[in-house]
């Protein structure tokens, strides 16, 4: 009898988690390292996008002439990134100093912690370069959409065009970098940006057509 019992018993083998565990930690780690230079980036391309264009739409609304909407496309490009960096440099470079000044307070800089904690801090300059060049990028899309066309109906037509795919292609590379949904950041940022663009263009020619 007690040799049956003991041909039956069988040891209970845990099975090993911690490849899963560790590979779940690594992965919402890198996502939260990209967090700040996406953020940035994304929020750059797509104001860089939807204001010169909307600028542009407006400029079209009371002029046909192709001259007038890319010179206020231009310096909307350039007023707007130097908004965007400066603005970005200021607003984490301020979160850089209460986030010092509270480590600082909880006596949390130690020899063995030191360097993972500044390796976790904002980089301001990083985050206004980004900024700063994701607004070119956004706002070269609908100056090269209305460079090429003479008809002043068809330009309106291919700036619109021009910018509601790229809003649709940044809210996709954002979501594949962030891995995030696609659908909602492209509806969002394409919805968004016809919306910007159509408020500007019916105001501007309301106010135009007044006679102001």
């Amino acid at each position: 009898m007690a040799s049956n019992h003991q041909n039956h018993l069988r040891v209970p083998i845990p099975e090993d988690q911690s490849h899963p565990k560790q590979s779940s930690q690594k992965e919402e780690f890198d996502y939260s390292q990209r967090g700040q230079w996406l953020r940035a980036a994304v929020l750059g391309a797509n104001d860089g996008l939807v204001t010169v264009a909307s600028l542009m739409m407006g400029v079209g609304a009371v002029k046909q002439d192709a001259k007038a909407m890319i010179l206020s496309g231009f310096a909307g490009l350039v007023a707007g990134a130097c908004s965007m960096a400066i603005g970005e440099f200021v607003s984490v470079y301020s979160q850089l100093d209460v986030e010092v000044a509270q480590m600082k307070r909880g006596n949390r800089m130690m020899e063995n912690q030191e360097e993972k904690e500044k390796e976790q801090l904002p980089n301001p300059m990083q985050a206004a370069v980004a900024s700063g060049l994701a607004f070119s990028l956004g706002a070269v899309v609908p100056l090269l959409a209305a460079s090429f066309i003479g008809d002043h109906k068809v330009r309106l037509g291919v700036v619109v065009a021009a910018v509601s795919l790229a809003l649709v292609v940044f809210g996709w590379i954002g979501s594949m970098i962030g891995g995030t949904s696609m659908v909602k950041p492209c509806f969002r940022g394409l919805f968004g940006g016809l919306m910007a663009m159509a408020i500007t263009f019916g105001l501007t020619k309301l106010i135009g057509s007044s006679g102001l």
